[in-house]
């Protein structure tokens, strides 16, 4: 365990004091994840009946004793999930600007050293791009892509972010980290949202699998939200890449963690999380470590009860049948008909994607899912959920 209580004069520059990552690294995980092992069904009974729920009370929920209750666990987790966000699912689509990256990765389809088709959309492309999208219902673009500094620069992201901001009402960026100036530069050109993962919150885990590049520095991806808020990001979106680490419980606690200093030090941002599961990607890469369906669905409902006002994102990396069941235990938005390759929605493309997608059925095939169980399909929204004191 790896995250634990440690003295902030110890710490490197890349977590300044006052942030949520800061807070993170004063919390001890250790004894939580031992509660987990030790937690006895009178602890899951008491954890589900609490009114407010602490850390402790969600490593009880992520322990075998709650899984025996994992009928309870999505009953409540549903009712929570209506009540503070009613019936309603919002959309988004990720647009992957380029697949060009010089980090090595072991994980990653776009690792500095697989032999891949790469392609850099020009910002007339990603407007073209954004175009398809809109015609086809979604107003909310998450623009993703490998990390190259040069030729995915500063500038080229601004630049992207400018042309389609007068067209797309919500522009969010899951792109290399960056310093506060500019995320400032973001923000001023039209981009409301923030999303980076940590993929795993082990750092031993975290160095071998980040072999080479800028992303290798662990501190400073962790401390890249709050760098974000700071700038004006209106939505902040973290996770961790399930199976990575094979502790999935550690991660988990570590994320929740860090989801709930998120909301406490920006409390005006929204704060949502999403647990992608690893899937197959160039290179060769197979997880060692896969998460089950039912372990999933505990976790998600276990962050539900935890996080009331958390927003839960859901991936195509999914299949349709669990996508839509666990739209009743939680999950608040969802991508849909989406390309993890640089073009594809507009034009046909030779890039090849970061991922293996599940889910492939288009947009307006999940929205018909999402009415038929009962939920509005959001394609935009200004208000976000009511929000209580954590």
């Amino acid at each position: 365990m790896t995250v634990s209580s440690v003295e902030l004069e110890s710490r490197p520059a890349g977590v300044p004091d006052g942030s949520a990552a800061a807070d993170l690294l004063r919390t001890d995980l250790v004894p939580l994840r031992t509660l987990v092992e030790q937690a006895r069904p009178t602890d899951v009974e008491r954890a589900l009946r609490a009114r407010r729920r602490s850390l402790a009370d969600f490593a009880v929920l992520l322990s075998d004793a709650a899984g025996d209750r994992l009928e309870d666990l999505a009953q409540s987790a549903h009712a929570t999930t209506v009540r503070r966000f009613g019936r309603t699912v919002r959309f988004f689509a990720p647009l992957y600007l380029s697949n060009e990256c010089v980090s090595t990765c072991t994980y990653c389809g776009f690792s500095a050293g697989n032999d891949i088709a790469r392609r850099t959309l020009t910002p007339h492309e990603v407007v073209a791009e954004a175009r398809e999208l809109r015609s086809r219902g979604f107003r909310h673009l998450l623009l993703v892509s490998g990390e190259h500094a040069r030729i995915v620069s500063k500038d080229y992201l601004v630049e992207c972010v400018r042309l389609l901001a007068p067209e797309i009402p919500s522009i969010s960026v899951e792109v290399q980290v960056w310093d506060a100036d500019t995320y400032r530069r973001l923000v001023n050109a039209g981009c409301e949202g923030l999303v980076v993962y940590q993929e795993t919150y082990d750092r031993s885990t975290y160095a071998a699998v980040h072999v080479k590049g800028k992303k290798r520095n662990y501190d400073w991806r962790l401390a890249a939200l709050d760098r974000g808020a700071e700038a004006g990001m209106r939505r902040l979106g973290l996770g961790a890449l399930l199976g990575l680490h094979p502790d999935w419980r550690f991660d988990a606690l570590a994320v929740a963690a860090h989801a709930q200093a998120l909301m406490r030090r920006w409390w005006r941002c929204e704060v949502s999380l999403a647990l992608p599961r690893l899937r197959p990607a160039a290179g060769g890469y197979e997880p060692t470590a896969p998460v089950d369906d039912r372990t999933f669905v505990q976790l998600l409902c276990a962050l539900r009860l935890f996080l009331p006002d958390l927003g839960i994102s859901l991936s195509t990396r999914e299949a349709p049948e669990l996508r839509d069941a666990l739209l009743r235990l939680g999950v608040t938005q969802m991508s849909a008909g989406s390309h993890t390759e640089p073009g594809g929605y507009a034009d046909a493309t030779d890039a090849e994607p970061q991922f293996e997608v599940s889910d492939t059925r288009p947009p307006d095939a999940v929205a018909a899912a999402v009415q038929s169980a009962g939920y509005d399909a959001v394609w935009i929204d200004t208000i976000g959920p009511r929000r209580s004191t954590l």
